[in-house]
């Protein structure tokens, strides 16, 4: 193991990574630990990826055997049954399998010349004069130092140097619990779309989603604000009043559970000789807890300022303030558009809920949202389809419906 490198990167997940590629393709030399045996294992994320974000990353298309299946739209079911389905003339998104998908990342940073240590688990950082300078990681039951210029934290949400760095982590109060499935024997599916269920019954503060793939097989999961994601999940396959037709004869092949913070980004994501990337970061779609496409945004950004601050030898934290402005620049006001949209929708009632969703069918909302130029990016999509009548029509009936069952 090296003694020292210009970087460490905690974290081999798709937003470490994608750190490491970009900071390896400049020519810096990377380190990155990964507290697992096996890069992309254990899988916890439904791998749920829009297509546009992908190749805005440069990542799209991807070899053939990492893709499960692709999408040509989502249709939303309603509290009782009402739904709207919203179908483009192409795919928007696909289904990965995110074991491959995020060996596929790493397989490209460790070409690009990333060193990679598995098993080998980030004990805690090294602060000297304030300065972050180093990790000590634990490999074989052994602790080593290892120095480096600059530390990039991508361990996930658990947060956990990020708090030793001295800097907030989300709010528990942002954070569900997600529950995620793969299931065979499904009934009735509409094998090119994503069907998403809202019910405060079953999905208290988020939704539930089924994700057909092309073997025959398909994903199911959940997440909530409350309640035991397990429970909820058996309560959807068998009570549910339209998923509970498509899943009761359904058999669970494997789950896996994971945390998602919907808080929106962290207040600071540096500091001296320090960054932080991905859901440790919490640059997260609040709407769709999706982050992949998110984080990997930030990580591109992160490889940019961390290598100006190497060719100037400034790690400081008015320095690397610069990761912050830019990734406010990129995602601020989408976020802060994604969040009252969720607080929204966390507070209607089921009956309400159902209401929205009927009206907006009745309108034709499904045609004009065919026009919804970004996933990711949805608050740019919406603020251009304003002066759409039919838009404008649902978001008035919307927020009619939110101050009335609020009053």
């Amino acid at each position: 193991m090296h003694e020292s490198s210009d970087v460490i990167i905690v974290g081999g997940g798709p937003c470490g990574s994608f750190t490491a590629l970009n900071l390896a393709k400049l020519g810096c030399n990377v380190n990155v630990f990964e507290e697992h045996r096996e890069i992309g294992v254990p899988s916890h994320c439904a791998g749920h990826l829009a297509i546009k974000g992908l190749q805005l990353l440069g990542l799209y298309p991807l070899p053939q055997e990492i893709v499960e299946n692709t999408f040509y739209g989502v249709t939303v079911h309603s509290p009782k049954g009402s739904k709207l389905c919203i179908r483009y003339s192409s795919p928007v998104t696909c289904a990965v399998n995110r074991v491959l998908f995020d060996k596929y990342i790493a397989g490209m940073a460790e070409k690009y010349g990333a060193e990679y240590f598995l098993n080998s688990i980030v004990e805690s950082l090294v602060i000297e004069d304030g300065f972050v300078n180093g990790v000590v990681v634990r490999c074989k039951e052994a602790e080593e130092k290892i120095s480096a210029k600059l530390v990039v934290d991508a361990e996930g949400v658990s947060s956990r140097i990020l708090r030793q760095a001295g800097l907030f982590t989300s709010s528990r109060y942002s954070i569900v619990k997600s529950v995620q499935a793969e299931v065979a024997n499904v009934k009735d599916m509409d094998t090119d779309m994503v069907e998403v269920f809202l019910s405060r019954d079953y999905s208290p503060g988020f939704y539930a989603w089924l994700m057909p793939k092309q073997d025959g097989n398909a994903k199911v999961g959940l997440a909530a604000k409350i309640g035991n994601p397990r429970e909820l999940l058996r309560k959807l396959v068998h009570k549910h009043p339209t998923a509970s037709k498509k899943l009761r004869k359904a058999k669970i092949l494997h789950t896996s559970f994971h945390s998602i913070p919907l808080g929106g980004l962290i207040p600071k994501a540096y500091s001296d000789g320090f960054l932080v990337v991905g859901d440790a970061a919490s640059q997260v779609k609040p709407t769709t807890g999706g982050g992949v496409v998110f984080g990997m945004t930030c990580a591109k950004i992160a490889a940019e300022v961390v290598y100006r601050a190497l060719c100037e030898e400034n790690f400081s934290c008015d320095f690397l303030y610069a990761y912050q402005k830019q990734c406010e620049k990129m995602l601020g006001s989408e976020v802060k558009v994604m969040l009252r949209i969720r607080k929204m929708v966390d507070t209607l009632p089921d009956d309400k809920l159902d209401d929205v969703i009927t009206f907006c069918a009745k309108i034709g909302l499904d045609k004009t949202l065919q026009n919804f130029e970004d996933i990711d990016f949805q608050g740019r999509s919406l603020f251009h389809m304003l002066w759409n009548p039919r838009m404008s029509t649902a978001l008035f009936y919307f927020l009619i419906s939110y101050l009335f069952a609020n009053r």
